[in-house]
């Protein structure tokens, strides 16, 4: 059964389509109009082995927080079209990723209940043309519209640029495991029935 999703939201500020393949290879094609977010969508997909197609237009005249936060709304419904109801994958997922001097947490519940514990700390106010604060409102964004409990955090950290693309790739990683099958179940991973 394939587990794919492609969800269009167009507003006032923003023209965004989101492509997704669960059971891809890290194919990529990301065109937001900033260059350090497409960065980090490539390298999230790349180490979370899921193809994405992420096409974004949005107000960058003003800034780019409606296009950051409006992908990761689009990323979100799209992961959570793609998984339907659930049977059958691990439900949680987590990586500790070291990157140079940063080391990075990420844990995933597919639970259905949307919470993010972000516990980052940048130094800087801009990571290429993107503001640094917009790494915490993506992954609110993706955490509240897929419905899942998600932890993120740098244990160890120095480079801004590092500790930003650590959170991604172990997002995309945590992701991957959390949505994988686990063979000997065919239900949703839950004593309640369904998640």
């Amino acid at each position: 059964m394939s587990r794919e999703a492609t969800v269009t939201r167009k507003t006032k500020e923003t023209d965004i389509t989101v492509a997704l393949n669960l059971d891809g290879t890290g194919k990529s094609e990301i065109h937001t109009g900033i260059g350090f977010f497409d960065h980090m969508l490539n390298g999230m997909a790349r180490h979370g082995l899921f193809d994405l197609t992420v096409k974004a237009a949005g107000d960058l005249e003003v800034d780019g927080h409606h296009t950051i936060e409006d992908v990761g709304i689009v990323f979100g419904q799209a992961v959570r079209e793609a998984l339907g109801d659930k049977a059958g994958i691990k439900r949680y997922g987590y990586m500790i990723l070291p990157m140079d001097e940063t080391l990075a947490l990420c844990a995933v519940d597919l639970c259905g209940r949307p919470y993010l514990n972000f516990d980052v700390d940048f130094l800087v106010e801009s990571l290429g043309t993107m503001e640094a604060e917009m790494v915490r409102e993506f992954f609110y964004a993706v955490s509240y519209t897929a419905m899942m409990n998600l932890h993120l955090k740098i244990l160890d950290g120095g480079n801004n640029h590092h500790m930003a693309e650590a959170l991604f790739k172990s997002f995309g990683k945590a992701l991957d495991m959390a949505t994988s099958k686990e063979p000997r179940i065919a239900e949703a991973w839950t004593t309640k029935g369904s998640l």
